[in-house]
């Protein structure tokens, strides 16, 4: 399968030798995303439930660039500066993900220092609905 490279102005623009997100057949993969502005690129101001929010803002807008949406999300890396901020971010992931039935498998761990030294930084893997490549050396997993 080949990759397929993502990018939106919606959302920050990548600072080094990376992509804002990466599509492989009907799976997504975004790249770490911290409270930039995207018009600014500019840290948001504000605490852990701010910053919270402009990290799932930009990776929503990523998201709808690949023709997918937060409720497509399988996957998400939380990365906090500070776990004492874990119920704060929590109440506001909650809003952006758990807001479907069934929230993504996600995995939260305490980081000793974050780019611009935000405080949450946060990646996800999503569905890509109706995209699904071909691939020659495709073999179908047959169960016995």
């Amino acid at each position: 399968m080949s990759k397929e490279v993502i990018a939106t102005a919606k959302a920050p623009a990548a600072i080094g030798p990376y992509s804002q997100a990466v599509r492989v057949g009907n799976l997504l993969f975004t790249a770490g995303q911290i409270a930039l502005d995207p018009a600014t690129q500019k840290v948001a101001a504000g605490g852990i439930a701010e910053q919270t929010a402009r990290v799932l803002d930009n990776l929503g807008a990523i998201l709808e660039a690949a023709g997918s949406n937060l409720s497509l999300v399988v996957k998400a890396t939380v990365f906090l500066k500070d776990m004492n901020d874990f119920a704060a971010m929590n109440a506001v992931y909650g809003e952006y993900l758990g807001a479907f039935g069934a929230p993504p498998a996600r995995t939260t761990v305490e980081v000793s220092r974050l780019p611009k030294d935000v405080l949450v930084e946060i990646d996800l893997i999503a569905e890509v609905p109706g995209h699904v490549q071909a691939s020659d050396d495709f073999v179908p997993f047959v169960a016995i």
